[in-house]
C-alpha cells in the first residue's frame, strides 16, 4: 500500500495556473493507477483525472478536459496535475489516490468506494 502526500495548492486568479504534486511512498508504484479527486465546500467529492500505472493512458472529467493535464514520474514515485485556465468553480480540496491493478478510466468511477482521504491540498480560484 502506498502513502500519499499532496502539495502545490494555493490562491490564484481566474485564468491562472497551478501544478499539484502527489508524492508516494511504498513499493511497486508503477502498478498503481493514480487519480486526482476534489471536494468543494458543501458539495460531494468528484473525480478529476487519472493516469494508468505506466502513464500511457489518461482519463479526465468533462469539466476539466482540455484545461488540466495529469502526468507521473515513476522514477520519482510522483504524480502531477497541471491546472491551466482555472475557474472559480475549480475551488476545492484536491486529493490524490492510488488503485492497484486498475485502469485510469476505472478510477473515474471509484469516487464513492475509495476511503481514508487525506488532508489534500487547497486550491482557491478568485474571480
Amino acid at each position: 500500500q502506498v502513502q500519499l502526500v499532496e502539495s502545490g495548492g494555493g490562491l490564484v486568479q481566474a485564468g491562472g495556473s497551478l501544478r499539484l504534486s502527489c508524492a508516494a511512498s511504498g513499493r511497486a508504484f508503477s502498478t498503481y493507477a493514480m487519480g486526482w479527486f476534489r471536494q468543494a465546500p458543501g458539495k460531494e467529492r468528484e473525480f478529476v483525472a487519472a493516469i494508468s500505472g505506466n502513464g500511457g493512458s489518461t482519463y479526465y472529467a468533462d469539466s476539466v478536459k482540455g484545461r488540466f493535464t495529469i502526468s507521473r514520474d515513476n522514477a520519482e514515485n510522483s504524480v502531477y496535475l497541471q491546472m491551466d485556465s482555472l475557474k472559480p468553480e475549480d475551488t476545492a480540496v484536491y486529493n490524490c489516490k492510488a488503485a492497484r491493478f486498475t485502469t485510469a478510466q476505472a478510477m473515474g468511477s471509484m469516487t464513492s468506494i475509495l476511503s481514508s482521504w487525506g488532508q489534500g491540498t487547497q486550491v482557491t480560484v478568485s474571480s
